[in-house]
């Protein structure tokens, strides 16, 4: 084809995106050679076409090889589950004071509230382990682990509505568009199987529905080819996967490597690096044609395996059976499994959901640890349970004898830690008499975020992609590693 003709096929933004690699490449190529030319390239997030992450990752010898983040949607109650308050027994119904609250900001849900009454937790708490961490009664199974984990339980964000709050700590901005953790994840350290994607995610539902979007474990701004991979439950765990009826295998074959041709064409006529990624994304798909089955075929765990992890393991789609498949994924190199269980936003009838919510939840997510560790996968696995924020101390609606609801709380939560250099046995931070504000060592979503990646051997200053200009990162300008917490 003739340039102009290739110009008229193009648009704007492709056209001068290959007129200006060209140009650059002879100016580049001219002042200091090819090697300078391939890292600007790379700089730029032009893929590479491989499976192996960025030159120069992991930036330092990493604890983690993986993660495992099993993400409590809606927001679980820390003052219910990991965060006692035995004074509050005594304040029961009070007005939450003023100089606890400090004018911050809460929600409509709760703003037009004539009171604000202080709701102790119904429930019981003990400490477990030589650590003697606190749980409540409605975790037995997780305080068994006790002295595996590290609880934080002075985590914060800036946000106060689910969307931006879940949005913020997936992807580090509240704004939507970012690429997700995993996602970034992805492009930095690469896969450890070929037949099987970077990324997946896995959903489960509690009591309640809440609304997730597939933007939240997206590539955003990253080529696609890093974005998450949603198995789900039942016969086809991936769509449109299996071959369409009447069509071979061998067929199937043929079909693919002639369309990789004709996309190679259109490739090297627009430059659009988003073709490649096509071409790769349907070389996976046709390699997970096997390696999908054999890995949500649960027959051959043994009974014990299938017992560990609860009576809804069989299930699919449920909690449990995805916990068993976080590990049967980490088992096959898996570099980012993302768990999302809905239902935790608990607004009124909190005590009867919540005992629901950690009936589906915590016997598999203590399951999954132990399992781990049974198996030599632990120590370089890093499990991380928690929601978007907390809840607050005072009841949503009328407080009566057994129950409450309790409206969005950002500014205190607790989440856990496992494994992947993770210091076990630690609890980090504290809040006040109210579980209202934090009194010792905050812990913001930045620096878990630079947290998680620095034991995945990256620093999370260094991890960036340009784009519009600018270079972005998953903790944007912000963040620490917070070295207390680690091993």
């Amino acid at each position: 084809m003739e340039p102009l003709e290739i110009a008229q096929e193009l648009n704007r933004r492709q056209f001068l995106g290959r007129a200006g690699l060209g140009l650059g490449s002879i100016a580049l190529g001219s002042l200091f050679g090819a090697d300078a030319l391939a890292a600007d390239a790379s700089r730029s997030g032009v893929p590479k076409g491989d499976s192996k992450g960025l030159p120069g990752l992991p930036h330092f010898a990493p604890k983690a090889k993986r993660i495992i983040y099993l993400f409590q949607s809606g927001a679980p109650s820390q003052l219910d589950l990991f965060d006692d308050k035995p004074r509050l027994r005594d304040r029961r119904g009070i007005e939450l004071p003023e100089s606890v609250r400090m004018g911050q900001r809460i929600t409509t849900m709760t703003s037009g509230q004539k009171s604000l009454p202080v709701a102790p937790s119904i429930f019981k708490f003990a400490r477990h382990g030589e650590s003697g961490a606190t749980f409540s009664e409605l975790l037995p199974h997780t305080s068994r682990i006790a002295d595996d984990l590290c609880v934080i339980r002075s985590m914060q964000t800036e946000a106060i509505n689910h969307d931006p709050a879940i949005t913020f700590v997936q992807t580090g901005s509240q704004l939507a568009g970012r690429p997700s953790m995993g996602a970034w994840v992805a492009y930095g350290l690469g896969s450890m199987n070929e037949n099987l994607p970077a990324f997946v995610v896995l959903l489960s539902r509690g009591r309640t529905d809440q609304p997730l979007y597939d933007r939240l474990w997206g590539s955003g701004f990253l080529p696609t080819k890093y974005q998450g991979v949603k198995l789900r439950g039942g016969k086809e765990p991936v769509l449109y996967l299996a071959n369409p009826a009447g069509c071979s295998a061998g067929l199937r074959r043929q079909m693919l490597d002639d369309l990789g041709s004709l996309n190679q064409i259109r490739h090297d006529q627009t430059g659009d690096p988003e073709i490649l990624t096509r071409v790769a994304q349907y070389e996976l798909a046709y390699r997970m044609q096997s390696s999908v089955p054999e890995l949500t075929d649960l027959s051959g765990e043994p009974k014990s395996v299938l017992d560990r992890y609860g009576p809804d393991v069989t299930r699919p789609g449920s909690y449990a059976a995805n916990c068993l498949l976080a590990r049967r994924l980490a088992e096959r190199g898996v570099r980012f499994i993302q768990l999302y269980h809905m239902g935790w936003d608990q607004h009124g009838d909190l005590p009867n959901q919540i005992r629901s919510q950690c009936r589906d939840t915590d016997q598999a997510s203590a399951a999954l640890v132990s399992d781990l560790k049974e198996r030599g996968l632990l120590d370089d696995t890093l499990v991380i349970w928690g929601g978007e924020f907390g809840r607050t101390v005072y009841s949503q609606g009328t407080l009566t004898a057994t129950d409450y609801g309790r409206d969005h709380h950002p500014r205190c939560f607790t989440i856990w830690l496992a494994g992947g250099g993770i210091r076990a046995g630690y609890t980090h931070g504290e809040t006040d008499d109210f579980s209202y504000n934090i009194t010792r060592d905050p812990v913001e979503v930045y620096d878990l975020n630079a947290t998680i990646l620095s034991l995945l051997g990256i620093d999370h200053t260094r991890l960036t992609y340009r784009f519009q200009g600018r270079d972005f990162r998953l903790t944007d300008v912000h963040g620490r590693v917070v070295k207390e917490i680690l091993a």
